[in-house]
């Protein structure tokens, strides 16, 4: 059986493909040992540190992830990759056990960056005036 699931977080987007296999996980097809930065890499694995390292000999997991910068690539992956073991394993108690311990592993954070506004730098802040 093969499922399909998505993760985002700000304009990274992350689609990941769970099937039966002995536990291979590949980021855009490299194995996730090669992620860098190291930060970004434990992120992506969070989920089987809570699932258990056993659960992911059972699995081997395809994704792929465009926009955004490295952490928001990170979040996304995070997000499709414990989607994906809930579905695959349709396993109550593992969602139970991701909302518990992180609620942005199975929801999608819809949080997103400001438009520039006219009249200053950035979204809110406006260019200084003096008087004198």
């Amino acid at each position: 059986m093969v499922t399909n699931t998505s993760g985002k977080k700000k304009t990274a987007v992350a689609r990941a493909t769970v099937r039966e296999g002995e536990g291979r996980v590949r980021i855009d097809s490299q194995p996730v040992e090669l992620a860098e930065p190291e930060q970004a890499r434990l992120k992506m694995l969070e989920p089987f540190r809570i699932a258990g390292e056993d659960l992911r000999s059972q699995v081997d997991i395809e994704v792929t992830v465009n926009g955004g910068g490295y952490s928001g690539q990170a979040d996304a992956v995070r997000t499709a990759i414990a989607r994906g073991l809930v579905q695959h394993l349709n396993d109550a108690e593992l969602r139970d056990a991701f909302m518990e311990f992180d609620r942005s592993l199975l929801v999608n954070d819809s949080r997103q960056s400001e438009p520039k506004k006219w009249g200053g730098p950035g979204a809110r802040a406006r260019y200084q005036k003096s008087y004198r």
